[in-house]
C-alpha cells in the first residue's frame, strides 16, 4: 500500500497527462466526421494536442516553466484553431489540473505569475472561440482561477503543516538536549556533593593515621613508615579530588562553603518554606536509622525539589512531607494541593535532575497527579545496597 501511494504521488500526474491527451485525441477523431473539416485539420489537431502536453513531462525540472509553456502553446494554437481546447473535454480537464499545479508553486511570486498566465491565457483562448458568449468569457477564466486558488490553498496548508512539524521536531530536540544538560549538571552536582562527603571521611582517616603514627614508639620504624605512606596517599587523594572538583565547577560558580544538608536539616527547610507563605506538615514513619551520606543528601534534595515546585509553580495552599524508614529502603514523599501537572516544554531541570539522582542510587521516582488532585513527588531509595 505504501509503495502504491508512492507510485501515485510520483507518476500520478504523468498518468493524468497521458490519459487526458489520449482522450482528447480520441474525442477529436470521433467528432471529426461531424465537423466536415478536411483530414488536414484532424492531423493538425492530433499533433497540436501532443505538442501542447509535451512540456508538462518536464515539470519536475522546470516546475514553473513547464506549466507556463503548456499555457503558451495552448494560447498559440487557439489563434490557429479556436475550437480545439475549449471544446475538448480531455484538454479542458488537464488545463484545470495545470492551473492547480501553478497555484501550488512554492515561490509566491512565481505562483502569482502563474495566476496571471492562467486568467489571461483562458480569456484569450475563450475569446478566440468563434461562438463564445460574454458569460463564457467571464466564467471560464474564473473557473481556472478557482483551480489556481485551490492549488495555492493546498500549498499554504502543506507549508503550515511542514512548519508545525519542524517546530515540533525542534522542540523535541531542544527538550532532549535540555534533558541531557540537566542530567549532566545533576551528575556534576552529585559528584561535588560526594567530594565533600568522601573528603571529610578521608580527612578523618588521615588525621587518625597521623595521630597513631606520632604515638608509636621509635621501636616500630616499619609500622611508622607504613602509616606515613597512608597519610601521604590520603593527602594526594584529597588534592586530586579538589582538582577534579574544580573541573566540575563552572567558571562563575562559587565553591560551597557550608556543610551539605541532609534530613537533619529538613526542619530548617520547612521553616524557610513556611516563612515564604506555604504551610507544610511533616510526618515521620518508622524508626529513624543512620543513613549513608549520599542517601541522606538525596532524600533532602528530593524534599527540597518537591516543596520548591509546590511553592513556585503549583500555586499550592498546603503541602505535606512524609519520611518513612524501613530496614530496606527510605521513602520520601511530597504532596501538595496545587494545580497539578502541567504541559511542559521540557526545559525544567529540577525533576530531571532528581530523577537522575534517584536512578544513580538504584531507587524509583514517581512524579504526577496526586490521588485527590495536586501533585505528588515520591521516591524510594534502597538502603540495603
Amino acid at each position: 500500500m505504501r509503495r502504491l501511494r508512492l507510485l501515485v504521488r510520483r507518476h500520478g500526474f504523468d498518468v493524468l497527462i497521458v490519459v487526458s491527451a489520449a482522450a482528447a485525441m480520441l474525442e477529436v477523431v470521433v467528432k471529426h466526421p461531424e465537423s466536415g473539416a478536411p483530414p488536414e485539420v484532424l492531423w493538425f489537431r492530433i499533433v497540436a494536442i501532443g505538442l501542447i502536453v509535451l512540456p508538462l513531462f518536464a515539470r519536475q525540472r522546470f516546475p514553473i516553466g513547464a506549466p507556463i509553456a503548456y499555457w503558451t502553446l495552448g494560447v498559440a494554437v487557439s489563434f490557429v484553431d479556436g475550437q480545439l481546447i475549449p471544446l475538448t473535454t480531455g484538454l479542458f480537464i488537464l488545463t484545470m489540473a495545470v492551473s492547480f499545479l501553478l497555484g501550488s508553486e512554492r515561490n509566491v511570486w512565481k505562483a502569482r505569475l502563474g495566476l496571471a498566465v492562467v486568467v489571461g491565457g483562458a480569456a484569450v483562448v475563450v475569446y478566440n472561440l468563434t461562438t463564445h458568449s460574454p458569460t463564457q468569457l467571464l466564467f471560464i477564466p474564473a473557473l481556472f482561477g478557482v483551480c489556481w486558488f485551490l492549488g495555492f490553498a493546498v500549498r499554504q496548508r502543506a507549508d503550515l503543516a511542514a512548519a508545525a512539524e519542524e517546530r515540533a521536531a525542534q522542540a523535541e530536540r531542544d527538550r532532549q538536549s535540555s534533558a541531557r544538560i540537566a542530567v549532566a549538571e545533576e551528575r556534576a552536582r552529585i559528584a561535588r556533593e560526594l567530594h565533600d562527603i568522601v573528603a571529610h571521611a578521608v580527612s578523618v582517616m588521615v588525621l587518625h593515621t597521623g595521630a597513631v603514627r606520632h604515638r608509636l614508639p621509635d621501636a616500630f620504624p616499619d609500622e611508622k613508615e607504613a602509616l606515613r605512606e597512608v597519610e601521604e596517599t590520603g593527602r594526594r587523594a584529597l588534592s586530586e579530588m579538589r582538582q577534579l572538583l574544580g573541573a566540575l565547577r563552572g567558571d562563575d560558580e562559587a565553591p560551597e562553603l557550608r556543610p551539605q544538608s541532609g534530613l537533619a536539616g529538613l526542619e530548617a527547610l520547612l521553616d524557610e518554606i513556611r516563612r515564604a507563605g506555604l504551610p507544610v506538615a511533616l510526618e515521620t514513619h518508622g524508626e529513624p536509622v543512620a543513613l549513608p551520606g549520599p542517601i541522606d543528601l538525596a532524600a533532602y534534595r528530593i524534599a527540597q525539589e518537591g516543596l520548591t515546585n509546590a511553592l513556585k509553580h503549583a500555586h499550592a495552599r498546603r503541602a505535606d512531607v512524609s519520611i518513612a524508614y524501613s530496614p530496606e529502603e527510605l521513602l520520601v514523599q511530597v504532596l501538595d494541593d496545587g494545580d497539578g501537572p502541567k504541559p511542559s516544554d521540557g526545559l525544567g531541570h529540577g525533576l530531571i535532575g532528581i530523577r537522575e539522582r534517584v536512578k544513580i542510587y538504584g531507587g524509583e521516582l514517581v512524579a504526577g497527579p496526586g490521588p485527590q488532585g495536586g501533585f505528588v513527588l515520591s521516591a524510594r531509595l534502597p538502603l540495603d545496597r
